[in-house]
């Protein structure tokens, strides 16, 4: 199917999208066709191989125990936090796995853990740096099921041998839409001749799929989402989990722009308030909040990444509190916002997936964070009444400014660099947005140029900086 907003900001579990969501997924499938097949009573063996990226950082990004949480039946997009824990739990206690059952029931119980999957993280397949082998026998040793699955970014999966024929279901389905586009050339076009701002360019081709209160309630949800996950956030303390002894900070700095706020304004009633003062303080705190919760393995949305799971949140919260006009809002045009900001966004990560890549495997950070920036400067320009051309100009610039960024997490876990990456990459987008609104809309780099050169600079940067840990500050700074 064409690529939709629901695709580029769906509901999911911590830490990664291409690391922890994308081979829940795989593995979710995998064991749906074994259960259909008729051969799941006569699974006597299993056996996972993990390549590239996946095995290079899989530990670090809660890889091996998504897999296993897929292969009992879960879906990233359905699983709870808790429910996470108690399966894990239970296979860690019992040393066995619910192959295709834990969901429903009816599956087969294996001795088999994290410690059984074979890694190899030199041997890259061709397709994707991100690949895995779901393989089950009898008990003679006779391959029953087998399948290889790629993790591309965004929670996106392709299976081996099927890259053609999505990629033909893809141009089939693009068909189908009223306003298809591929560039951002043709998404201005379609702005022109129809008269429409990007947002509502997405929004017609939604309606292709669903109803207006369908793609409208979903949105909201999705924002709610996002909220929920600050909420959670904020309620956390101490270390992030994995070893490297990261303290949480968006619960203190909560408290300290509480009190500020409370100092300054003693006498003011409406718990909403935000001093504008503080703006870049708020901006950089959800986006903790929310990086925070992903390197948790909590609930997220991924926007259009986990990774980059809390540009586009945090830069929506400007919108909601600090973008002009915004204190005398009503819940309706809050409402309002957020679907338009969603919208917009999406339209202009259709172009990233479409040109380029969201996968920090493939193209480095500058494909998740970088993505995200660009998105959420759109966004931001867009409900801040920006036409068109300085939509495509907002998101131009914050992109450009991310080129070459590197994927380099220390210790394979995504919280240095990239928790405080996405703080910063909030910022960015709403300079972004600011300098555009400041224009006519004329820039002499486009969108489309930029998403290309995004694209080849990740072809031509070393694997050492394409989330395998095997560079930059993975190695350079001691993790312990």
């Amino acid at each position: 199917m064409a690529v939709g907003v629901f695709d580029l900001f769906s509901i999911g579990i911590g830490p990664s999208s291409s690391h922890t969501v994308g081979p829940m997924r795989a593995a979710a499938v995998f064991a749906e066709e074994l259960r259909s097949s008729g051969d799941l009573a006569r699974v006597a063996g299993l056996r996972v191989d993990l390549y590239g990226s996946l095995a290079a950082t899989g530990h670090g990004h809660g890889t091996m125990t998504a897999i296993l949480l897929g292969l009992e039946g879960f879906h990233p997009e359905k699983i709870l936090p808790a429910e996470v824990e108690e399966r894990l739990a239970a296979i860690a206690e019992s040393g066995k796995l619910q192959l295709a059952g834990a969901v429903d029931g009816g599956g087969v119980a294996l001795e088999y853990g994290v410690k059984d999957m074979v890694l190899r993280p030199l041997t890259v397949l061709p397709r994707h740096t991100n690949g895995m082998t779901f393989t089950v026998t009898d008990g003679a040793g006779e391959v029953l099921h087998a399948a290889t699955f790629f993790s591309v970014g965004g929670g996106f999966i392709v299976r081996e041998g099927e890259e053609d024929a999505a990629q033909q279901e893809l141009e089939e389905s693009k068909k189908e839409l009223p306003l298809p586009f591929r560039t951002a050339a043709e998404l201005l076009g379609r702005c022109q001749s129809k008269g429409l701002s990007i947002g509502e360019i997405m929004f017609v081709n939604e309606r292709a799929s669903r109803s207006e209160e369908e793609i409208r309630a979903g949105l909201l949800h999705i924002y709610s989402v996002m909220e929920e996950c600050v909420a959670v956030s904020l309620k956390r303390e101490g270390l992030l989990p994995g070893g490297l002894k990261v303290r949480r900070r968006a619960p203190d700095w909560h408290e300290r722009l509480l009190k500020e706020t409370r100092d300054q304004d003693a006498g003011r009633q409406d718990p909403e308030y935000r001093d504008p003062k503080y703006w870049q303080e708020w901006v950089n705190l959800i986006a903790l909040a929310v990086n925070e919760e992903n390197a948790s393995g909590g609930r997220v949305v991924t926007a259009p990444t986990n990774g980059a799971a809390g540009i586009i949140p945090a830069v929506l919260y400007y919108a909601l509190h600090f973008a002009p006009g915004m204190d005398k809002a009503t819940q309706a045009d809050r409402d309002d916002v957020v679907v338009k900001f969603l919208l917009t966004a999406a339209a202009v990560g259709v172009l990233y997936k479409e040109q380029a890549s969201i996968s920090g495997a493939e193209v480095g950070c500058q494909g998740e964070v970088g993505s995200a920036s660009s998105m959420a400067a759109a966004g931001l320009a867009e409900v801040m009444g920006g036409t068109p051309q300085q939509v495509e100009n907002a998101a131009e610039i914050a992109m450009e400014h991310n080129l070459g960024l590197t994927c380099d997490p220390i210790g394979g876990l995504v919280q240095i660099p990239c928790i405080e990456r996405n703080a910063i990459a909030a910022a960015k987008a709403i300079n972004a947005a600011k300098m555009a609104l400041w224009g006519d809309g004329t820039h002499r780099v486009s969108l489309d140029e930029v998403i290309v050169t995004m694209r080849e600079t990740g072809r031509d940067m070393s694997s050492k900086y394409k989330e395998t840990a095997m560079g930059g500050l993975a190695v350079n700074v001691v993790e312990c």
